[in-house]
């Protein structure tokens, strides 16, 4: 299955470090989310994007994950000639990790 079955994500910037918060639909899902969606798979979902440090914050009161990725955006909005200076559209593109569906039954 894909993270945006059981999840949805915000995103945010600063410089040339990417935010992204991944928080699940139901919280029974959180337990599923911290054994999937590691710092070190995030990373190798966004190999040849981001140059830096993935770390990973959990956000267990509110059944979520936020992960701080730098060097992400080519150099921050004014430098970077990416058509998505933002990022924005890196919180999408994370919803788009397979996860094991095997794992994702809440009982």
């Amino acid at each position: 299955m894909k993270l945006r079955d059981i999840a949805h994500s915000r995103t945010g910037d600063k410089g040339d470090t990417s935010n992204i918060s991944v928080i699940a639909y139901d919280p029974r899902h959180y337990p599923l989310l911290l054994a999937e969606v590691t710092a070190e798979r995030v990373r190798a979902h966004f190999a040849g994007i981001v140059q830096g440090e993935v770390v990973r914050y959990e956000l267990p009161n509110i059944a979520a994950l936020n992960f701080v990725m730098s060097r992400a955006l080519g150099g921050g909005v004014t430098r970077s000639l990416a058509l998505d200076a933002h990022g924005k559209s890196l919180s999408s593109a994370l919803l788009d990790l397979d996860i094991s569906a095997d794992a994702a039954d809440p009982r």
